[in-house]
């Protein structure tokens, strides 16, 4: 009998993890509806994971490609998040169960997406939303997904920290503030850097949305001045709000 190596067992316990964690029974049967609508064909593998979500580079009908951001059912971080559904009008009616908090937050995403892509922010235009399922525009070339930015850094210098800092100052003058900001929700298209993950953006009625920002702008602010590309603080804070 031929043993299997180590590393082809780790990368099916790896896989079968990242399935058994996001294909429940409920999501499979949204997954279901989504392919008979003919929005789309094939999930095809995973282009990021996290704690509450994860997304897949899927096939449509006419070869094109999607990005499938599943939220997690069997998630409890979510609990602790529903302090960023607060002062939003758009959320009100919410039960106070796990799986509503979650289809919640992938809504949310969806409207914060539309937001953007009207504003015309550099992020991934919206597709659809059913459930805990997102569909949304996968950003990459070919079949490969772009990079993220903490992963290449900055590649187009200084251009790239204005790009991020103009469309946080858009999206602040749209009433909202992404709230979870870093190096780690930005994707390099070859053109400019791309903000994701929406999904726990607040509006500006929100009590935390300055702190948000606050927050949001420092994160980038100290990830750029690694490479030597530098900005004051107040000054970016106040042009920001202006």
């Amino acid at each position: 009998m031929t043993k299997r190596p180590l590393k082809e067992d780790y990368q099916l316990k790896e896989r079968f993890k990242t399935e058994s964690e996001v294909f429940d029974k409920r999501t499979l049967l949204i997954l279901s509806k989504l392919i008979k609508k003919g929005m789309l064909k094939t999930v095809d593998y995973p282009i990021s994971t996290g704690k509450e979500a994860n997304v897949f580079r899927a096939s449509r009908p006419d070869g094109s490609f999607v990005a499938v951001k599943i939220y997690k059912i069997e998630t409890g971080p979510f609990f602790r998040k529903e302090e960023y559904l607060e002062a939003d009008p758009r959320f009100t009616r919410i039960k106070h169960k796990n799986y509503d908090i979650i289809v919640t937050f992938a809504r949310k995403e969806f409207k914060n997406l539309e937001i953007c892509e009207k504003a015309r922010i550099h992020s991934p235009k919206p597709y659809y939303q059913i459930g805990n399922v997102l569909l949304m525009e996968f950003l990459g070339e070919g079949e490969l997904p772009y990079p993220t930015l903490n992963v290449v850094g900055p590649l187009h210098g200084e251009a790239d920290l204005e790009s991020l800092l103009i469309d946080i100052k858009k999206l602040y003058k749209q009433g909202l503030v992404h709230a979870d900001l870093s190096e780690y929700n930005v994707i390099l298209k070859s053109d400019a850097p791309y903000i994701i993950d929406l999904g726990q953006g607040v509006i500006l009625a929100h009590p935390s949305s300055e702190k948000f920002l606050l927050r949001d702008v420092t994160n980038v602010l100290h990830y750029f001045a690694k490479f030597g590309i530098k900005r004051n603080l107040e000054e970016t804070m106040n042009w920001i709000r202006h």
